[in-house]
């Protein structure tokens, strides 16, 4: 019987026996479903976010740019089976699913959560600082160990202790007491900081280094040609502006109403508003 040895491992064997040996076999039947159909909705759902995000957010933007939809869809399959695999795997070699989604959880406060605070609240953070706090933090976190990975501790934080859980003279268990995550945290959370300020730094105020080293264009300058419209009324040659529910149409105003304005910037935000300036188009940049 499950948990006669005292492994947890054991316990969640439990149900499929019971239902399996002490019960009718129709409802052996409708509840083995019951479990093999929650266990798959949740699997198959999964396994499709991850390879729509995979084909959506790294292999279109970093590998094809271009990739048609029918390209992506192949990629989105392709996935699905790398992905199952993998999950597979894990599914085989790690003894808890519930140690993997307190590692998942681990992770994020490690590596992502520095991200999406600069990201909201920090305005000169850019690509490299990311990837760099990307990196730092999580080589920081898998420093310190992982017992559902079988890591050993290479870093020793202080207060750093072993123990032996079960009984038989050897140390099985580390024990962090220093809180290492959030130190991995905070490191990631500065790096961000520090080397987003020294790209800008050599790129933009010193200019140290050439653009051509920007692998990111984190600073490239774009030349963007507008065109500015007066608010003067046009000739009685020129159309007028004509109104309908959708808004006011943007007549071909002639040359001398009409003049470009070249603007060189870093990065482009433009709000455009159009206003009714007593029957004739006034364009506000």
């Amino acid at each position: 019987m499950p948990g006669e040895n005292g492994k947890a491992s054991e316990a969640t064997l439990v149900l499929p026996l019971v239902l399996q040996n002490f019960t009718p076999a129709f409802v052996s039947f409708v509840g083995l479903g019951a479990v093999s159909a929650a266990v798959m909705s949740s699997a198959d759902s999964s396994i499709l976010s991850a390879s729509s995000m995979f084909a959506w957010n790294i292999y279109r933007p970093l590998v094809r740019p271009k990739a048609s939809d029918r390209e992506i869809l192949w990629v989105m399959k392709f996935a699905v089976f790398a992905m199952g695999a993998v999950a597979t795997v894990l599914a085989i070699f790690i003894p808890s699913v519930y140690g993997l989604w307190f590692l998942c959880s681990d992770l994020v406060y490690c590596v992502l959560f520095p991200q999406l605070v600069l990201v909201l609240y920090y305005s000169s953070v850019n690509t490299y600082g990311s990837l760099a706090g990307y990196l730092v933090g999580m080589v920081l976190r898998l420093l310190g160990g992982e017992v559902i990975l079988g890591l050993p501790a290479a870093v020793r934080y202080f207060y750093y202790a072993e123990h032996d859980t079960t009984g038989d003279g050897n140390l099985d268990t580390v024990v962090q007491l220093f809180p290492f995550r959030t130190f991995a945290m905070l490191i990631s959370l500065l790096t961000i900081v520090g080397v987003s300020a020294l790209t800008k730094f050599l790129f933009v105020r010193k200019r140290i280094l050439s653009k051509r080293w920007d692998v990111f264009q984190c600073f490239q300058e774009l030349d963007v040609t507008t065109l500015e419209y007066t608010s003067e009324p046009p000739p009685p040659e020129s159309p007028a502006p004509m109104a309908d529910r959708s808004g006011w149409e943007i007549p071909e105003l002639p040359s001398p109403y009409q003049r470009k304005v070249p603007r060189s910037v870093g990065v482009i935000h433009y709000a455009v508003e159009v206003e009714d300036n007593g029957g004739y188009l006034t364009t506000v940049l």
